[in-house]
């Protein structure tokens, strides 16, 4: 393997495992907030439980996603320099951003949720982790709007060499960059509820907690439900985007190899890339691509076989990681709509429950499918038009990428498994017992 594969493994699998923990700290920060806030609101003692049971999950969760964020931007500057050095202008900026004020925010009021329930107001500590939910969720929108601006670059020149920015406002509000926010922080909220109501179902199959968890369920429910919707309607938004600006990847997304005019939707097709065809192709919906990409059924959607072979996405990759995510999406729609109907009968729903129990690693994988499509449908491009991925590595040698490559995996695989290991045990735990109260005081 040469210095640019090496040099996209170690990226992927730095980002991939950071981003099992980011999703969840952008849902679960709101979910805790509105527990809070129901406290404050109510006076109820057991919302006030259940954002310190959550909190905790939360805290475990944020403390991984910092760390492995952090080693994560070290890469540009290590394996990707000629990258960093050619378009820092513009993605250096959004980043800087990110970490100047966002993630300042955010690693500040966090510390002061943490320990501050015994010494501020009630009110003064459930503001305290609004603001800690809004900057975890800015900290991503500026970090997308980066992302979007290579799936999409706009608002730059190139002078002297490399990209200048010449257009801020056009960067950070372009179509794109607003699709992308909606549609990865929608997938984030719905992975924050079937976490909740996962845990939830855990503990209502052994009749403990039952109050507790009862209401986490309906909260974590509520949350997954709207955005289930939000995002099977928005993500026909964001596949016509990529029609628009990135029409190889649409073309990979379903392995189409031909260029047709009303191309027709296949709902099953095995891809055979080394023959640029297709091995199977099953119960195609006439013109069902073209409506879909550019809602007119008689619309000519491009195939790979019109892209220069080394422009072209990874089909097979892209194809099944597309398939997975839709199918996922639509499974999330079915359980909560199923799971609205049930919400006043969880007790009497042991089936419906275990379902949810195992259905917590679905949400992870969903989202992971997701940047798969993004990131390796954009191949061979780091900068969709602009600039290769094989021109952006940085001049080292493989066995130096070799060796980090081996030390991230390694180290990560420890902390992944400590991480999960900390939340699945103190998830099992259940929340801190209810303090017993006589004669108006506790004992």
């Amino acid at each position: 393997m040469d210095v640019v594969l090496l040099s996209r493994l170690q990226f992927a699998a730095a980002t991939f495992f950071h981003f099992l923990f980011v999703p969840l700290t952008l849902g679960l920060s709101v979910l805790i907030a509105v527990m809070e806030t129901t406290y404050v609101r109510t006076g109820d003692e057991e919302y006030k439980r259940m954002a310190k049971f959550w909190g905790k999950l939360f805290l475990i969760n944020f403390a991984i996603g910092v760390v492995t964020g952090i080693t994560l931007e070290f890469q540009f500057g290590t394996n990707w320099s000629r990258y960093s050095r050619y378009v820092g202008d513009v993605f250096g900026s959004l980043l800087a951003i990110e970490a100047s004020v966002a993630f300042f925010l955010e690693s500040t009021f966090i510390a002061v949720w943490a320990f501050g329930w015994n010494r501020l107001s009630p009110k003064a500590h459930a503001v305290t982790i609004w603001l800690v939910a809004l900057a975890s969720n800015l900290s991503a929108v500026w970090i997308l709007i980066a992302n979007a601006w290579m799936q999409h670059p706009v608002g730059y020149t190139i002078r002297n060499g490399r990209a200048e920015l010449t257009d801020f406002l056009n960067v950070i509000t372009q179509s794109a960059a607003i699709h992308q926010i909606v549609h990865t922080v929608g997938g984030a909220y719905i992975l924050a509820g079937f976490f909740v109501m996962g845990i939830s179902a855990y503990h209502l199959l052994k009749k403990q907690h039952v109050s507790f968890f009862t209401r986490s369920f309906r909260i974590g429910l509520i949350c997954a439900l709207i955005f289930s919707i939000v995002e099977v309607v928005q993500g026909h938004g964001n596949g016509a985007k990529v029609a628009a600006i990135q029409p190889a990847k649409l073309a990979a997304m379903e392995s189409l190899w031909e260029t047709q005019a009303g191309a027709p939707q296949y709902l099953l097709v095995i891809p055979d890339e080394k023959n640029e065809r297709n091995s199977l192709e099953v119960a195609g919906i006439p013109a069902g691509l073209s409506m879909l990409a550019y809602h007119d059924p008689k619309a000519t959607v491009k195939g790979l076989k019109d892209f220069p072979e080394d422009e072209r996405p990874p089909v097979t990759i892209t194809f099944l990681a597309f398939r997975i995510m839709v199918g996922l999406g639509f499974l999330f729609l079915f359980l909560t709509l199923y799971g609205w109907t049930r919400r006043n009968k969880l007790e009497e729903s042991p089936g419906f429950l275990k379902i949810m129990l195992f259905a917590i690693p679905l949400p992870y994988i969903a989202n992971e499918a997701g940047w798969t499509v993004a990131e390796v449908g954009r191949q061979p491009w780091v900068v969709y038009g602009v600039m290769k991925t094989a021109e952006a590595v940085s001049p080292i040698s493989t066995s130096q990428v070799g060796v980090s490559l081996v030390a991230f995996v390694l180290v990560y695989t420890f902390l992944g498994a400590a991480a999960f290991y900390l939340m699945a045990s103190y998830a099992r735990k259940g929340p801190e017992p209810q303090p017993l109260v006589a004669h108006g005081k506790e004992d």
